[in-house]
């Protein structure tokens, strides 16, 4: 398994599944509550390259080593040196986007595991995830209009997306926090489920969507972004290129044999 200085990075199974197809990356800057810095950064988009050039691996789980926290969001530290120069902020801001909108484009479903505080950078990562669940303890806010900035890593762009106009303005311009049950009262997280079974149900997702065909998962990914990016017609076709593709793999004559012969489908990915 790679090593990282700022996360760790597994390969795991479920009870759904033994199968180890699963790749888990867990925030692991324990004494900066997972902040976001430079070296988070580079470990992020590493260890999703990792997970995405990895055959075996079906789905992906992004969770915390923290005992309270999920992520901070950007480092103050840095962004403190930067107030002097703040023409350098360009880079550091791209760079941020970059490795969350790798999450977004990633070709296999990416889960959210939310323990403890998400704010910020954390509450955008979040976001660019496919399926998001928090635990009872988890919460979530965008506090940066309280430091004199708002979220630019993608958060402004995705938050309206997920819940709307109105209730992304309200966490947005107020920098507030939400619990985990008013998240998935507002549809930002699916779940809602207790501190010790955050992982397990994160890895029955991560199961579930590894025992589905994985090209017909990466198709449906991207046609469900472009309805936010495209035009009308133009996702319309989309979806009917797409369509063409699918009726091409093996995976689709296993999925309706199996499903004639009651069966699960054993898919490959071709």
């Amino acid at each position: 398994m790679p090593e990282f200085k700022t996360m760790l990075y597994s390969k795991e199974g479920s009870f759904l599944s033994p199968v180890k197809n699963v790749a888990v990356i867990k925030f692991n800057r324990l004494d900066a509550l997972n902040a976001i810095n430079d070296q988070f950064i580079a470990d992020l988009m590493a260890a999703l390259d990792e997970a995405e050039k990895d055959k075996d691996v079906r789905s992906v789980v992004i969770g915390t080593a923290h005992d309270k926290v999920f992520c901070t969001g950007a480092d103050l530290k840095v962004a403190q040196t930067l107030l002097a120069t703040p023409e350098k902020v360009r880079v550091l801001v791209e760079q941020g986007q970059k490795a969350i909108d790798k999450i977004a484009t990633l070709s296999k479903p990416v889960i959210a595991a939310i323990h403890g505080l998400c704010l910020g950078g954390g509450t955008e990562i979040a976001l660019a995830c496919d399926i998001r669940i928090a635990d009872e303890e988890a919460k979530i806010g965008t506090p940066e209009v309280g430091l004199g900035l708002f979220p630019a890593w993608g958060g402004c762009v995705r938050l309206p997306r997920v819940i709307g106009l109105g209730k992304a303005m309200e966490l947005i311009l107020t920098g507030g926090q939400i619990t985990a049950q008013e998240a998935l009262a507002a549809g930002l997280v699916s779940k809602v489920t207790k501190i010790d079974e955050l992982m397990s149900q994160a890895m029955w997702y991560g199961a579930k969507l590894g025992g589905n065909a994985p090209i017909a998962m990466k198709l449906g990914k991207k046609a469900a972004h472009m309805s936010f990016e495209g035009t009308y017609a133009a996702n319309l076709k989309y979806e009917v290129d797409a369509c063409v593709e699918c009726f091409k793999t093996k995976d689709l004559g296993e999925g309706i044999a199996a499903l004639f012969e009651k069966r699960r489908g054993k898919f490959v990915g071709a």
